[in-house]
């Protein structure tokens, strides 16, 4: 009887994480969260929550050097980890740097790359204090561990939303995934031509979007002023809908998300209707936007509309009512995950 073989694309990422640490246990009271959110959770003294996070990019699967710079490569590498720490509810404070380099690089290119690492750690106050050099044969490799920290019990977990909690969404979603969509037309238009000019012309903050995004830390600060502790947070890489049963499947709680109140820019819309893509389905399961997904007590309602670029978008409900979103006509869709996933067979995308 031959032994039978399971592909990965059909676990997909999170489900291969599930399978493979499944019944892992803690052997270290210091480990107070392991596997299975944003980052883990570590307690090596009596005033802070450290978080750790890791995040791998790889050539031609997470990014396309034809369109990329070096430079915002190195950048991007390192906020979307800042991100993790972000989305827990802390702040970022040292990386290590690991990359496998292939031949085709120089000196100057992986200079250039690091002057990125080094821009973003300069912006949001972290230190690289390690990482790790190594030959690939697969072009371009970058791993990046992030150490951040926060108070003693204020890290926040995706597995704290309750029944009635607000649903927030900071700043506006679907434009890193148009302006992905965007840098792919241009790469397709220059085939065979040495001196086309791309046109980002009215468009350059869905580049930007797609090329530099930025982690919400001072959404965090925002929060902490306001006297607001989420009940549960995650920040959007795989798009809104992914995340948002993230949530509900670690919270064990259904959800309702409003249609009219996903934030979007008018420059995105302006690039689905040119594309003729479904623009709340963009919004939805682009993902990159790496903006904060968090749900708060329904009695911080008036807190939250004080914070500028802080959206609420629906409420938690009973897991029994499942996920859905209601359109702008009343009626109800099931929400599905249906964000970019790394591991499923025939998928490319540029998202995390």
């Amino acid at each position: 009887m031959s032994e039978k073989h399971t592909e990965i694309s059909q676990l997909g990422e999170f489900g291969l994480i599930d399978r493979l640490t499944a019944g892992l246990e803690a052997k270290n009271d210091s480990t107070a969260k392991a596997v299975g959110d944003d980052c883990a959770v570590l307690h090596y003294d009596a005033d802070s929550d450290i978080l750790v996070t890791t995040d791998m990019l790889l050539e031609n699967v997470h990014f396309d050097l034809t369109y990329v710079p070096l430079r915002h490569l190195g950048y991007k590498a390192a906020v979307v980890n800042f991100s993790d720490v972000c989305a827990m509810n802390g702040t970022p404070r040292q990386i290590t740097v690991s990359l496998g380099i292939s031949s085709r690089f120089t000196v100057e290119h992986i200079e250039e790359l690091y002057d990125g690492i080094r821009l973003a750690c300069r912006a949001y106050g972290v230190d690289i204090v390690g990482g790790d050099t190594c030959a690939s044969h697969q072009g371009l490799v970058i791993s990046i561990t992030c150490i951040g920290s926060a108070p003693k019990g204020t890290a926040v977990k995706r597995s704290g939303a309750h029944d009635t909690d607000l649903i927030c969404v900071s700043g506006d979603l679907g434009a890193a995934y148009m302006g992905l969509q965007l840098l792919e037309r241009e790469k397709v238009a220059s085939a065979g031509q040495p001196d086309f000019v791309p046109d980002f012309s009215g468009k350059e903050y869905l580049v930007e979007r797609q090329l530099k995004p930025e982690a919400r830390k001072d959404i965090i600060e925002a929060l902490a002023a306001n006297g607001i502790k989420p009940t549960s947070m995650i920040d959007i890489s795989d798009g809104l809908s992914s995340e948002l049963m993230h949530i509900c499947k670690e919270s064990d709680c259904g959800c309702r998300v409003y249609e009219d109140r996903i934030p979007i820019d008018y420059q995105t819309a302006v690039m689905a209707e040119e594309l003729n893509m479904n623009l709340v389905t963009a919004a939805l399961n682009g993902g990159e936007d790496y903006e904060l997904l968090f749900t708060v007590p329904l009695t911080d309602h008036e807190k939250i509309n004080k914070i500028e670029g802080v959206k609420v978008i629906g409420y938690i409900t009973k897991p029994e009512l499942g996920a859905a979103m209601i359109t702008r006509d009343g009626a109800e869709f099931p929400l599905r995950a249906q964000g970019w996933n790394p591991l499923a067979a025939e998928q490319k995308s540029d998202a995390e």
